[in-house]
């Protein structure tokens, strides 16, 4: 059986309770040939000698097992032939912690999260436990033509004490972004802040870097019609709603900013469609409203007034769609992310976010369950694949919505029967079922446009499932099957698609991990020609043996080319 069929048939094992169309027959591995060149690594850069212990002098480790903690290309962008990153440390362990308050240490093969007994938390016992594996980020600038990547991070720490203060405590560069020769890069710190850092395109030397104390994160930067936007969160990861900046600076003045677009949710990614913004939402942390779901969201017109968006747009944002059109369960429907969006052949396309097990915590939360089968029930019927959308005139009379891959019905939980019953979404998908056929790809996590093709990276959390399911959370052998059934090993890794028109299914690049099953998502591309630089995400920190039979871990920056015909 090949392993897009195989897909299909684990889809339909692990959602059982979906009643609705089959997906259309799977096509081929796309025609068009594809070559990848890894062009930089993480590198180990620490000793790990056992959960809250001191880390030996290393690596190379004379004691204990060399660890690598920088785990994702967290924010991309290019500037001619250079390329400037940042990255995000042990995100998996953060993640774990800060979402879904699972903070007991935890060591195995592939990884290992200290949580409150690193060395970070007893160095700094101001720093949370749930976050204890931070480390701080690094900013790389690879060269293309010399084909050398270059580590600036050295550079902010010297130019201040601030500024080493700062990337101390950022705990991860989510997004970068550049405009009239500067780059910014910036991610979320401490204290619910956002950190900003700048250098200077030109010259590459570090410029300064600022807190911004009223945001909390970001996700994304954007060139729209010559100026450069971002969108923010306010408050613990974006979950007290959120905003969409206009950068107005300089290399003199490099944090310049104003607020273009006031959300009630965390903005997430941005593309520039129809001469407006969109932008994909994250949800509120206890929303009260559809508009503060995870949802789309479109700008006035940046023609309109003055060139671009300016303070007077920032009341004028319409949500155009929001998860609960979709979900059937009002508390799954709560934890939904909005993905990556892009523009393409006239069309806005869309995909969801669903952090693995954050709606079955939620839903625990909500509806405690009593007996082993219940409790069993509520972890299989709240798992959740991507959803992939697409829809033209927006905002208008006329607006047409497609759902492309999903599921027509879906499990949702009725309190009064404590009974969970399969349930229509009101949509029939086009091309095909839950995350391009296999459940597990739970992140849409971007888009782009590249050689007139759209292309989608997904984060695949089935390599990983068992290890999350066995950690010390409260779930059963029962329960662990009832998430894990359905995995193929054979499609272990991040997954790239391709829409080669508006009139096709998405057609698999790789489903591998771009070659190391380890990364577990394309967490970033951008376009370089008719191919992409994409951006990995592999947390697997413990996977640093180069003699054995298992990929390394830490981040990969990968160049992609296609030969057109």
């Amino acid at each position: 059986m090949s392993t897009t069929l195989r897909r299909l048939t684990t889809a339909v094992a692990a959602l059982v309770v979906t009643v609705g169309v089959v997906a259309a027959p799977a096509r081929a591995a796309d025609p068009d040939p594809y070559t990848f060149h890894l062009l930089a690594k993480a590198k180990p850069d620490e000793c790990f000698h056992g959960i809250g212990q001191p880390y030996p002098a290393g690596p190379p480790c004379a004691q204990g097992q060399a660890k690598v903690n920088q785990s994702y290309v967290w924010g991309l962008t290019r500037v001619g032939n250079w390329v400037w990153f940042g990255t995000g440390a042990n995100v998996h362990c953060l993640v774990s912690g800060a979402t879904l308050n699972v903070a007991v240490p935890v060591v195995n093969p592939d990884y290992v999260c200290e949580y409150g007994q690193s060395q970070t938390v007893r160095n700094d016992p101001d720093f949370p436990a749930t976050i204890g594996d931070q480390r701080p980020p690094q900013v790389w600038l690879y060269d293309a033509l010399t084909r050398r990547a270059v580590d600036k991070s050295g550079e902010i720490r010297a130019k201040s004490a601030d500024d080493a203060e700062r990337l101390r405590t950022t705990i991860g560069l989510r997004a970068a972004g550049n405009l009239n020769n500067v780059v910014l890069l910036g991610g979320p710190a401490l204290g619910d802040s956002l950190n900003l850092f700048a250098f200077d395109a030109r010259t590459k030397r570090f410029l300064g870097s600022v807190n911004l104390p009223q945001y909390g994160n970001i996700r994304t930067f954007l060139v729209a019609d010559g100026a450069l936007y971002l969108g923010v969160g306010v408050g613990t990861n974006g979950s007290a709603g959120g905003a969409v900046l206009r950068w107005t600076g300089s290399v003199r003045n490099p944090f310049a900013l104003q607020t273009v677009g006031t959300l009630p949710a965390q903005a997430a990614d941005l593309a520039y469609h129809d001469g407006r913004i969109a932008t994909t939402t994250w949800p509120a942390e206890q929303p009260s409203s559809p508009a503060q779901l995870a949802g789309v969201w479109l700008s006035p017109p940046l023609a309109d007034g003055q060139p671009g968006l300016n303070p007077e747009d920032a009341n004028g944002w319409r949500q155009v769609w929001h998860a609960r059109q979709y979900e059937t369960d009002r508390v799954v429907a709560a934890t939904y992310g909005g993905g990556g969006v892009a523009s393409f052949g006239g069309w806005l396309y869309w995909g969801t976010m669903h952090v693995p097990l954050k709606s079955t915590k939620v839903h625990q939360a909500v509806y405690p369950q009593a007996t082993d089968d219940a409790k069993a029930a509520q972890v299989k019927y709240t798992q959740r694949g991507i959803s992939i959308w697409r829809g033209r005139d927006l905002g208008l009379p006329t607006q047409q919505i497609e759902l492309l891959y999903g599921e027509s019905t879906l499990p949702a939980y009725d309190p009064a029967t404590a009974t969970w019953n399969a349930v229509p979404t009101g949509w029939t998908p086009k091309y095909g079922r839950t995350g391009f056929g296999y459940p597990f790809n739970n992140y849409t996590w971007r888009m782009t446009v590249a050689g007139n093709r759209l292309y989608v990276g997904t984060m695949d959390w089935s390599y990983i499932a068992n290890d999350i399911m066995n950690q010390p959370s409260g779930f059963s052998a029962r329960d662990r099957a009832a998430v894990t059934s359905g995995i193929d090993p054979d499609a272990y890794g991040g997954d790239l698609w391709t829409f080669s028109s508006t009139s096709e299914p998405a057609t698999p690049v790789n489903i591998k991990g771009m070659g190391n099953y380890l990364n577990y998502g394309i967490r970033n591309m951008i376009p370089n020609g008719n191919g992409l630089y994409l951006g990995t995400a592999d947390p697997m920190n413990l996977r640093t043996d180069p003699t054995d039979d298992v990929p390394e871990g830490g981040w990969e920056l990968i160049r992609l080319d296609r030969s057109c015909p």
